[in-house]
């Protein structure tokens, strides 16, 4: 899930050598904390949010097989 959020991202952004993944994971839940460059938070983000609600649903239908919850948080 990890690389695929990675592999995304840094095909969308001009620094991809600053793109962050974090993962964060509680009992019910499992956060990717996705980190990029200052100029390309709005690349990744996309006009009214619409490139990172389809990042989203990119990982939510990835992790159908996930016994936990998937989400996906922008980190500025």
């Amino acid at each position: 899930m990890k690389d695929l959020i990675t592999v995304i991202a840094k095909a969308l952004v001009d620094h991809p050598e600053e793109v962050r993944v974090n993962t964060v994971e509680d009992e019910r839940t499992i956060t990717f904390e996705l980190s990029v460059h200052p100029d390309d938070v709005g690349k990744v983000i996309g006009k009214q949010g619409r490139i990172a609600k389809a990042l989203r649903t990119v990982v939510t239908s990835a992790a159908v097989k996930e016994p936990k919850r998937v989400s996906v948080e922008i980190v500025s």
